[in-house]
């Protein structure tokens, strides 16, 4: 039995990073400070009278743009005394479409900057759609907001632009007028920037996180990051000891563990951890699905303190058929490798003992916990004297009698599950029409324990029954990402990128897969989470069955075939996979 070497962890080397690599240095990058000055607050109910901008880099001011602007209706008294700008002074200048194409040239490739940037940036994005212009994806900095992280209220008692000209002594004094409010906001950024400077923001990407509550020592971690790459995979942070503290998955392994050292994390749990954490481990993964199933089993095996899902899978809860002569339900942690049928996982227990009641509603199998020899003589209990149990402990009813009973049972476990539905139906109406509601209510809630973990067994069975699944589903950049799944398991990820031959390296990828063993039971290959995530995998549209049990079903290429997916309401358990009907979902999407 021969199985892929274990992943490698991305090692911390010390190399210099590219700039690339560490962000944007803010002095490498040109803002187009700007100001409006309007008729009134709202988009679309007011209209611009003046746009003024000032273009500055690494701290020089290398242009500058102002022109009045004619709002098309009239500029209120107030709004005329605030700003100075009235009726006459814009009756002869262009309006907002005709000034529109020269701001946003005279803004290409720049950053905006704004004070109170919601208010400017809202007018001019409206004022684009109407008139029918593209508005580029600007990166925002809003200068209020940042001077809301920086500034005390013993400095100043406020964030408006005229106080922080003030407290920065700006050369130029705002007045209400777009060109020298901009003028005035680029002497704001630069203080600004002086502040957060000192606080270990340079980068552009640090200005966007920055929050004055996210601890020194919390940012002064985000070289963790450096070594990772722009790949989907897993990370694992550590401490000291090399603890594994927490587990996650990203599609950006870089981008996700730098969130972890900015105000974008709140969580307190995840907080402690990065206090306590010193490296962080990655493990790039070439599918989403590999790196969903790596982060599962990884969680399974660390047990990270800081993770709160998927930790302790061996704590579910399952309903077993017990091996004895004359067997009954017992409700169990793990599952074994024995002949005895299985329904679950539970989410609680509580839900267990739920579905055991409506499996006891329908069958009348013992409840009692003794152990019975072949040739039992106990005195029957009073279940046996309402008729809700066969009494084998009396002796009177054989071993293969009672075995028919317990047959039905593992039937309605593993495939059909229609004599449980009807003997809770049939209770439900009996004590509906005797208007015994909250009864009715309790074998509802039985009965619904049941159906759902009754059908995620089956769903999960339509996978484990399959020795070998090959699928395949189309990158954004024409390749293909392909899965090999073995009994329910991930035994091989890959992508086959464009231009070369999909089946031959799906071949190669079968050839070094993981090879899988059958067991005996629902869940012997793999974890009941890892067997959901293959199949919500498989569920998504654009997924092709290649091959399954060494049977050829789908092309990988070639335009107007048909995807196909296992279908659990049309596949019929009793019968061999290869036997199993596929369903199509509509003609592929053309090469």
């Amino acid at each position: 039995m021969t199985s892929p070497p274990p992943p490698t962890a991305l090692p911390i080397r010390g190399v210099q990073p590219s700039f690339d690599d560490l962000g944007t240095p803010l002095h490498s990058i040109t803002f187009c400070v700007v100001d409006l000055e309007t008729t009134g607050g709202a988009p679309g109910e007011s209209g611009i009278t003046e746009i003024g901008a000032v273009k500055v880099r690494a701290g020089e001011v290398i242009g500058e743009f102002q022109t009045l602007v004619n709002p098309g209706e009239p500029i209120p008294a107030f709004i005329a005394v605030l700003t100075g700008i009235t009726n006459p002074m814009v009756a002869s200048s262009p309006r907002i479409d005709s000034v529109l194409p020269a701001f946003l040239e005279f803004a290409r490739g720049c950053v905006l900057v704004a004070h109170n940037a919601p208010f400017d940036v809202g007018f001019l994005k409206h004022d684009s759609l109407v008139h029918g212009y593209d508005w580029p994806d600007f990166t925002v900095v809003d200068t209020a907001l940042l001077a809301r992280r920086v500034i005390t209220p013993d400095e100043a008692p406020n964030c408006k632009l005229g106080t922080l000209a003030k407290l920065f002594r700006t050369t130029t004094t705002p007045n209400h007028r777009a060109l020298s409010d901009a003028r005035a906001t680029v002497d704001v950024l630069h203080g600004l920037f002086e502040r957060v400077g000192s606080l270990g923001v340079q980068t552009l990407e640090d200005l966007q996180t920055f929050n004055s509550r996210v601890a020194p020592a919390v940012r002064a971690k985000r070289h963790l990051a450096e070594s990772l790459p722009h790949a989907p995979g897993v990370y694992l942070f550590t401490d000291d000891r090399g603890e594994v503290l927490y587990v996650g998955k990203s599609k950006d392994l870089r981008n996700r563990v730098r969130s972890y050292f900015t105000a974008s994390e709140t969580r307190n749990r995840i907080g402690e951890m990065v206090g306590i954490a010193t490296s962080v481990r990655g493990i790039e993964c070439g599918t989403s699905l590999e790196a969903e199933v790596r982060e599962l089993r990884l969680i399974a095996e660390h047990k990270p303190r800081y993770n709160r899902r998927s930790k302790f899978p061996e704590r579910q809860h399952w309903l077993k058929v017990t091996v004895e002569p004359f067997p009954r339900l017992s409700l169990v942690k793990q599952v074994r490798d024995d002949d005895g049928g299985y329904l679950g996982p539970f989410s609680s227990r509580k839900t267990a003992e739920r579905a055991m009641a409506a499996l006891h509603e329908a069958f009348p199998i013992r409840q009692c916990t003794a152990r019975m020899s072949r040739t039992p003589r106990l005195s029957p209990c009073v279940l046996a004297e309402m008729g809700r149990c066969v009494a084998p402990c009396d002796g009177r009813i054989s071993a293969d009698s009672y075995g028919e009973f317990v047959n039905n049972l593992r039937s309605a476990l593993t495939a059909d599950p229609t004599p449980v539905i009807n003997a809770l139906d049939r209770r439900i109406d009996v004590l509906s029409a005797d208007e015994r509601f909250e009864d009715a209510a309790v074998h509802r809630d039985r009965l619904s324990a049941f159906v759902r973990s009754s059908a995620r067994m089956q769903r999960m069975a339509s996978v484990t029954s399959c020795a070998e699944i090959c699928a395949a589903r189309r990158t954004d950049d024409g390749g293909w990402e392909l899965h090999v799944i073995r009994r329910g398991r991930l035994a091989a990820a890959g992508i086959s990128p464009r231009g070369t031959d999909p089946r031959r390296y799906l071949d190669m990828l079968r050839a070094s897969a993981e090879t899988v063993l059958p067991g005996i039971g629902p869940v012997a290959t793999a974890s009941p989470e890892e067997i959901d995530l293959v199949l919500r995998w498989l569920d998504q549209p654009g997924i092709r069955l290649v091959e399954m049990d060494g049977t050829w079903t789908c092309p990988i290429t070639g335009a107007g075939r048909h995807l196909t997916r296992i279908d659990n309401a049309n596949a019929d358990l009793h019968h061999p996979p290869e036997r199993r009907r596929l369903r199509p979902l509509g003609p592929a999407r053309a090469s």
